[in-house]
């Protein structure tokens, strides 16, 4: 039997601020929402606006910092797997589709003067020799991942 690809990126903002669980073994879970607009033309050929919702589950560590670092309007990029989840509630058969997050991605800055913009979460983390500077006239983060200095000619561009 083939294998299956189940891989989705969607991109839109936080309907909610995310809300952080654990689990009875004490796994961090953080459940969030997004909306996803998009135009469209009718059968009158006139623009319409739709949005879709989709809600996110993000584990663990990712969770923590979804929960910690996002609210309600926050522009995101996540990564993640559909999968779907079914139970019984007051007699009747209850199923939901939700994505589970691998990474996010902020796409906008903490505060309107922010210019940071690509604050980015995941599973991946940064070397912990990395050192990071703000510039006192931008709010640019820049990373230096070690202690070498870097040679002008190696840059190919």
């Amino acid at each position: 039997m083939a294998r299956s690809v189940n891989q989705v990126f969607l991109m839109g903002n936080l309907t909610r601020d995310p809300e952080l669980r654990q689990t009875p073994n004490g796994q961090n879970v953080c459940s969030f929402s997004i909306a996803l607009n998009r135009s469209y033309r009718d059968a009158n050929n006139e623009w319409q606006e739709a949005t879709d919702y989709v809600d996110i589950v993000a584990w663990a560590q990712l969770g923590e910092r979804v929960s910690q670092y996002l609210s309600k309007g926050r522009r995101v990029l996540v990564q993640g797997r559909l999968q779907s989840r079914s139970w019984e509630q007051e007699g009747q058969k209850r199923n939901k589709l939700e994505v589970i997050a691998s990474d996010v991605t902020f796409l906008d800055g903490r505060g309107a003067d922010a210019a940071t913009s690509n604050d980015q979460l995941g599973e991946t983390t940064k070397p912990a020799s990395s050192k990071s500077t703000a510039s006192k006239d931008k709010d640019v983060v820049i990373e230096d991942v070690s202690d070498e200095p870097i040679n002008l000619d190696d840059i190919p561009f």
